[in-house]
């Protein structure tokens, strides 16, 4: 499946699942533009990825950091093809397994402001480039929880519900330019994140949530993207895409 000739930003990209994504997005053809608030990180996966990528600092939750990048993608590049809004805050078990009534503002609002903020201003940005070209693919990475509802982890599924809805407004508000927005809901991804993050009694009870009985892996998940972003789903849009071992069934 060929991605020649487009230019892909994927943010947070530098470990895990974003550099999978990152990875196969590039296997597959595109110029390719990874985002970290390391710069060390950024060398890496430059390193590791090996094709057409160039590496960005952002921290997509502050608005000066973004406007610096903003700038050096416009020296750099006449367009941008596709957004794959990927950054968020790190999972923090202090939080997740926190009830409603016990999470404060601050909690809330940290979440907030690198998933569902850092998002939607990146997002704002990008559009004004794909509206020039009359043409573009922006994909949220969501999970789950956000469609469902869950025991744990409000503050996460909250600002992953609002990403929903920001792909809806996309898709319906420039549909017409032939920009196209995709939502990518995860279940449960074995990432390294979540290799150190859960005990072995959790990563097992994990794994049989789902009706496959097996953890996600992170190359499922950017092969479909890939497939997402490539001209194969040219009238597709708005949708919801659920990658989770049939878990969630809608």
């Amino acid at each position: 499946m060929s991605l020649d000739g487009k230019i892909v930003i994927v943010t947070g990209s530098t470990r895990g699942l974003g550099l999978e994504i990152a990875r196969e997005i590039a296997r597959n053809g595109a110029t390719l533009i990874i985002t970290s608030r390391n710069k060390s990180k950024l060398k890496e996966a430059c390193k590791l990825i090996d094709r057409d990528c160039y590496g960005f600092q952002l921290d997509v939750s502050k608005r000066g950091s973004l406007t610096a990048f903003i700038k050096n993608i416009l020296k750099e590049f006449k367009a941008v093809d596709v957004l794959i809004n990927n950054a968020g805050f790190p999972f923090e078990r202090k939080i997740w397994f926190k009830k409603i009534h016990d999470i404060s503002q601050k909690e809330l609002m940290n979440i907030l402001q690198v998933d569902l903020i850092g998002s939607f201003l990146m997002t704002k940005e990008i559009l004004k480039l794909m509206i020039k070209k009359r043409n573009g693919v922006i994909i949220n990475i969501t999970s789950t929880p956000a469609i469902s509802g869950h025991i744990c982890g409000s503050p996460y599924s909250i600002a992953k519900a609002g990403l929903i809805s920001l792909t809806k407004h996309i898709a319906s508000e420039y549909g017409q330019s032939n920009i196209r927005s995709y939502s990518v809901a995860l279940g449960n991804i074995y990432t390294d994140s979540m290799r150190v993050s859960l005990s072995k009694t959790e990563i097992v009870k994990a794994k049989n949530e789902n009706i496959m009985k097996r953890w996600g892996r992170p190359e499922e998940v950017a092969k479909t993207i890939v497939c997402l972003v490539s001209d194969n789903f040219s009238f597709s849009t708005g949708n919801t895409i659920i990658i989770d071992g049939g878990k969630v069934i809608i």
